[in-house]
């Protein structure tokens, strides 16, 4: 309920939604102080988020569109992927990481990342 609150004043404010859920996951979060929900249960809300959003960004997907702007897209999309992982590596191995840690780290971030900037546009 939080979330969807959350969501519909970004929504108000001209901003894009996911800004909000995201916003409800750091204010409820485990890592905040104050109210926590139940573990378990958010760790299953959020593997169930993940899904839909990739489901949503799917069904918006077309070869046609793609190939259309592909001269943009490729370029740009290799540029993303490259900067999340190395951001999110350096950040990881400055919380002293693994290599290896920081690698998955920084690939798991650049892939999310990509799959919610193709659903804000």
């Amino acid at each position: 309920m939080f979330a969807f609150a959350l969501g519909f004043l970004a929504s108000k404010l001209k901003i894009q939604p996911f800004v909000g859920y995201l916003l409800a996951g750091v204010v409820i979060g485990p890592f905040t102080p104050g109210y926590v929900g139940d573990l378990n249960l958010a760790s299953q809300l959020a593997d169930i988020g993940v899904i839909l959003l990739m489901f949503g960004v799917g069904l918006h997907f077309s070869v046609k569109d793609l190939l259309a702007v592909r001269a943009v897209a490729i370029p740009g999309s290799i540029l993303q992927v490259c900067a999340s992982t190395l951001i999110g590596a350096g950040l990881a191995q400055l919380w002293g990481w693994s290599i290896g840690a920081s690698l998955a780290l920084g690939l798991s971030t650049s892939i999310a990342s990509t799959i919610v900037l193709l659903r804000g546009f």
